[in-house]
């Protein structure tokens, strides 16, 4: 009998290697390991006890049955407010898509935008998954890098290089996920006079919009009709509030693109979880105070991780501006058997149990990226251990 074998599109997927660095350090916590684990970018703070209680509600009115694809009409309602009121970008309910969290929503932004062969222009350091779906989605990623000495923002002239005639979409991540770098106003504007000059799509990634710890967080949508006609927003609740396993996400988008994410997602998961859009819609029109007060603890974890951080002789570590991550430069580090970011990487968490992603997976190899979503004390064992390892 002849082998069967997988599609080579699935072959050519590489896992998630978040995912598993934090599977190979729960293993090693349960032989008994103290590891530190900084792999996930997952609030440590429970839901607040407002969004949980209409969570159960929720339970207890029997709301447990399929809702439209794209969301609950009161959801989608109030998403379509808070994109007015808080990103000066008007969208109508019909513009407003709900999914089971961020990825699937920008996967299929991806499928809805792409033809094979069009080209994603992906600035780097990027988020591990956006590669893997432009691939999915019959794109080809072409990387646009960031320097290091420019905060990692990515710069407008930057973008402009890597413009050909089959550019059609541009993915932005501000607050960004490796490196916490948030993308100026200025900057964000040139950016769209380049997509309305060259006819092609943005799409903005504003997952962490409120964990921003200098200025206020600017939506590229804002910028223009013509800008808002070519942008695909997403968002969600899953960071903000301490909600991941929720798994709510949303986006707005001029309405063909908004139906055609949308008939994409009702074949292939129906709707979001019932139970959890009705906690969604509580923690968007509820009380905020505790998004405050979470957002001041991680600025504080961010201040003591950073000022760490360059306290260990051999690492160089920028602060960043947003998000929940530091991304610090370990190249001064490599030495040995020892010469990039996967092997830095293993050799901390075998030789000092501290569990972190490397630069790889993002598009830089002399970075390794560390999620300050954990306790105070957790962050001040690591930077002992690192001290004690490199000293």
């Amino acid at each position: 009998m002849a082998s069967l074998e997988l599609s080579e599109k699935i072959q050519g997927i590489a896992p998630s290697a978040t995912l598993a660095l934090n599977a190979k350090a729960k293993d090693m916590k349960a032989k008994g390991i103290d590891v530190l684990n900084f792999a996930v970018g997952e609030p440590d703070f429970n839901t607040p006890e407002n969004i949980k209680d209409a969570g159960k509600k929720a339970i207890d009115d029997n709301f447990t049955r399929y809702t439209p694809a794209t969301g609950i009409p009161e959801l989608r309602k109030a998403i379509a407010a808070k994109f007015q009121k808080e990103n000066g970008v008007t969208y109508s309910d019909s513009e407003i898509v709900v999914g089971s969290g961020g990825k699937p929503l920008l996967y299929g932004a991806l499928v809805a935008l792409c033809n094979p062969g069009d080209e994603v222009v992906l600035p780097a350091p990027y988020w591990v998954s956006y590669i893997e779906m432009i691939k999915l989605a019959d794109g080809v990623p072409v990387i646009a890098n960031a320097r290091e000495e420019d905060e990692f923002e990515i710069k407008a002239s930057t973008i402009e290089a890597k413009i050909t005639p089959k550019t059609k979409v541009i993915i932005l991540n501000s607050p960004s996920n490796p490196t916490g770098a948030v993308i100026p106003e200025e900057e964000l504007r040139k950016i769209a006079d380049l997509a309305v000059k060259h006819n092609f799509y943005i799409i903005s990634d504003e997952m962490y919009e409120k964990l921003l710890y200098d200025g206020k967080h600017f939506s590229v949508a804002s910028i223009s009709e013509d800008v808002r006609n070519r942008t695909v927003t997403v968002n969600g609740v899953s960071k903000t509030y301490a909600m991941t396993g929720w798994r709510i996400g949303y986006l707005g988008a001029p309405k063909p693109v908004a139906d055609a994410i949308g008939n994409f997602l009702s074949h292939i998961n129906g709707n979001a979880n019932s139970i959890a859009q009705k906690a969604a819609l509580e923690a968007i029109t509820g009380p905020q105070d505790e998004v405050a007060r979470m957002k001041e603890e991680f600025r504080k974890r961010l201040s003591r991780f950073v000022e760490g951080l360059n306290e260990v002789k051999g690492i160089k570590c920028l602060k960043p501006k947003g998000a929940f991550y530091v991304y610090p430069n370990f190249s001064g580090l490599f030495k040995g058997d020892i010469t990039d970011s996967a092997k830095m990487a293993n050799h901390l968490l075998e030789k000092a149990h501290i569990a972190a992603v490397p630069g790889a997976e993002f598009g830089t190899n002399e970075h390794i990226r560390f999620s300050y979503a954990t306790s105070m004390e957790t962050i001040d064992e690591c930077i002992k251990r690192l001290k004690e390892l490199f000293g």
